[in-house]
């Protein structure tokens, strides 16, 4: 490892380039710099050599006509501190290099594909690989973001910064190429729905508290290029650190919310709702979905697809929640959980962007990913069946879909009994449907007669419809596709009640 003497300075991001070429060449660096690079450091007023007056040929073409790097460039990135000739000439402690921006080129909508193709940086890469390979006397910088760290630990170290501080910049640059080919890759890949390599790259945004346990680190990481992500434009206001089991809750709470276009609230407790309603506005929501299930809602993850108001804010702060995730709040409602809640994680959603319909959804096994499409289908009334002869009111029908609505999201085997557009019992995770069924009428007690049933998978036994019947159920929606779907439908019909077929389940393993 040597002092910093000769840089090499080729970018295409110039942002802060020339104060920190100026800050080198205080420190006595001679400073050789490429293409355009030059052009804008001479603007700026600064006296630096061009490649081609160093090699004697140019060392960057742009354009179709790219080639490899100059083999004297090659060698100059790759040497050893020998003493000859060409290392005391050619040789390059400091190499300063980003990469043409491929990805904001490549999603433009007014650009041919061989327009494309040319936005394809073929140097950048190879010289930051080479620089990053031979860390030990080639110090690589590939981020902008980095510059006045790189200016403070060459003045406090004389021009050597040390072998970690060389290697974690050699690792920052080749986190650049790796994350470059990808965007590459990804973008020739993305006529497959499913490629045979599936590649994807993701970015820190945040450590977290905890992972699902204290004792577990965790942080959130995020697929870089996706269009929207459970953060994006998401402005915390207060409380502590968001922790692995909130984000996953909030994962849910906020696709729930979403479903509604009135005003609804959720509550979400371990992956699953415990209640959901809708109502006239965001505080009444909060107020039923809240009492729908009281004692599994502690602690637990709250959306709303409306602001907050102060009456809302003041019978939210008396409960304790973990996290209140909302569109917005009046100042009132800001002050009350800053004095009354200041534990409340109270996020604000400023996200307007819809998910691309095109997006996966992975889940990770031991030593993979399983990959599918996302369930964002929603069955419309027309497309549903009444199989009975009683066909559902008007009001029961508003019950049926909204029931079946919520139990997308409630992990199967999913039974969801709904009332006046409120949840009173839920159940789900249960390995016999009829064990669920038990338990969200025992959730619901005297709120179960009369309430709708929903399920997210066929009811396949007759003992599960007579156990609702007897619980006064008063209508039930499945998908059908059972065996005995005619035993089922002849049981409602003697009971007088409707039975809706979606002809389509939801799981949600």
């Amino acid at each position: 490892m040597t002092k910093v003497r000769r840089a090499l300075v080729s970018v295409h991001d110039t942002t802060g380039l020339a104060e920190f070429v100026r800050a080198l060449q205080a420190m006595d660096v001679l400073v050789v710099a490429a293409d355009d690079t030059i052009d804008h450091l001479r603007e700026a007023g600064l006296d630096v050599q061009s490649v081609e007056s160093v090699i004697g040929a140019p060392a960057l073409v742009g354009g179709s006509a790219a080639t490899t790097m100059h083999p004297q460039l090659s060698a100059a990135l790759q040497w050893h501190g020998d003493t000859d000739a060409m290392g005391e000439q050619m040789g390059f402690d400091l190499v300063v290099v980003n990469l043409a921006p491929f990805e904001r080129t490549s999603m433009r909508r007014d650009l041919r594909e061989s327009d494309v193709l040319d936005a394809i940086d073929i140097e950048g890469p190879a010289i930051l690989r080479a620089a990053a390979r031979n860390f030990e006397r080639v110090i690589v910088v590939a981020d902008p973001e980095v510059y006045p760290l790189v200016l403070e630990e060459l003045e406090a170290t004389n021009g050597d910064p040390g072998y970690e501080a060389r290697r974690l910049l050699a690792s920052r640059a080749f986190d650049s190429t790796a994350h470059y080919e990808l965007a590459v890759a990804n973008w020739f890949s993305d006529a497959e729905d499913f490629p045979t390599y599936l590649l994807r790259d993701y970015v820190k945004m945040a450590d977290l508290q905890h992972g699902e346990n204290p004792h577990q680190r965790a942080a959130y990481y995020v697929e870089v290029g996706a269009r929207r992500h459970l953060l994006s434009m998401v402005e915390q206001l207060g409380g502590e650190d968001l922790s692995f089991n909130n984000l996953a809750d909030l994962n849910v709470a906020r696709q729930v919310a979403s479903d509604f276009s009135i005003p609804s609230c959720v509550i979400v407790k371990h992956g699953s709702p415990v209640g959901v309603a809708v109502s006239r506005g965001g505080g009444e929501a909060f107020d039923l979905a809240f009492r729908a299930d009281e004692a599994s809602s502690y602690g637990g993850v709250i959306a709303l697809n409306r602001p907050v108001d102060v009456e809302a804010a003041r019978v939210i702060s008396q409960h304790k929640f973990d996290v209140l995730f909302a569109p917005g709040y009046d100042d009132d409602a800001r002050s009350l959980f800053a004095e009354h809640a200041p534990d409340l994680r109270v996020l604000v959603d400023r996200e307007r962007r819809t998910k691309s319909p095109g997006e996966k959804d992975m889940r990770r096994v031991i030593g993979g990913l399983l990959v599918q499409d996302h369930d964002l289908e929603l069955e419309e009334r027309e497309y549903m069946e009444t199989m009975t002869a009683t066909s559902p009111s008007e009001k029961q029908w508003g019950d049926l879909l909204f029931a079946y609505r919520v139990s997308r999201w409630v992990k199967s085997n999913a039974i969801v009994l709904a009332h006046d557009l409120v949840t009173v019992g839920i159940a789900g995770t249960h390995s016999s449907r009829h064990d669920g069924l038990e338990q969200a009428l025992a959730k619901a007690g005297d709120k179960a007669k009369g309430a709708m049933l929903a399920s997210d998978a066929f009811l396949g036994y007759d003992d599960a419809v007579e156990l609702a019947i007897d619980a006064g159920i008063a209508g039930i929606i499945q998908p059908g596709g059972s065996d005995r779907d005619d035993e089922i439908t002849a049981l409602c019909d003697t009971a007088g009640i409707p039975m809706v077929f979606t002809h389509r389940r939801h799981f949600r393993h």
